[in-house]
């Protein structure tokens, strides 16, 4: 998911926020093809950052008059999948910016669809919602997370098993938590709302960890009461 194109490629909280706005799906609508593959022993990640217009004069969807840096921000990128990228670059008259931003738009309206990010009418139906996904991210952290004792030996590959459910299962079940929660604030608590807002710092942070450039090595962790919230 890396860019190597000077000012025109994307700093770290740039690809933060676009891996954000994914939510690990392509960004195409048409698509929404998983971007973090699982096959069982290892994770295949198909991710790509495009330009919507080029990081060059001579690209697909050329614009010589923004900068370098604006070629980099994040108005300008949209992540998608190998396929779709390499289609969208090979035959750009049919592809012009207009129709890949309407894509980055929809994606958003798509997704709360498939979050399923919409306001429900009471806390139970809201904690409901959550509960699979909280449960889901249980299981994996209990099962391969950090603290169990393969920390103590480093030729463990259950270390790469953790970063693989991570990617494919933990941080996009994250962002819809963070998407239903968002959308039913009325039905929170004031407390609720500041355990929200520390599970977002989360997100944050162990997203910066494992898709930043390595440098964090800690962060604020799961607050125990997303276990209870909206309950």
């Amino acid at each position: 998911m890396t860019c190597s194109r000077g000012k025109a490629a994307p700093n770290r909280h740039t690809t933060q926020r676009l891996f954000a706005a994914s939510a690990g799906y392509c960004q195409r609508p048409q698509c929404l093809r998983p971007l973090f593959v699982d096959t069982g022993t290892r994770n295949v990640h198909v991710a790509e950052m495009a330009h919507i217009f080029s990081a060059n004069d001579k690209g697909p969807r050329a614009r010589p008059t923004i900068t370098a840096a604006e070629r980099g921000a994040f108005e300008n990128l949209i992540l998608l999948c190998s396929s779709c990228h390499t289609e969208i670059d090979k035959a750009p008259e049919d592809f012009p910016d207009t129709v890949v931003t309407g894509w980055k738009q929809l994606h958003a309206v798509k997704l709360a669809s498939l979050f399923g990010a919409i306001e429900y009418s009471s806390r139970s139906e809201v904690r409901l919602a959550i509960e699979p996904a909280l449960a889901e991210n249980r299981a994996v952290f209990v099962d391969y997370g950090p603290d169990n004792a393969y920390r103590l030996n480093p030729e463990s590959e259950m270390a790469d098993t953790w970063r693989t459910k991570l990617l494919a299962k933990v941080f996009p079940n994250n962002r819809k938590v963070l998407s239903i929660l968002d959308a039913n604030r009325r039905h929170l608590l004031p407390a609720e709302l500041r355990t929200l807002e520390s599970f977002r710092q989360h997100v944050d942070d162990i997203e910066d960890r494992h898709l930043g450039d390595g440098i964090r090595t800690i962060g604020r962790r799961f607050p125990e009461e997303m276990n209870t919230i909206a309950t």
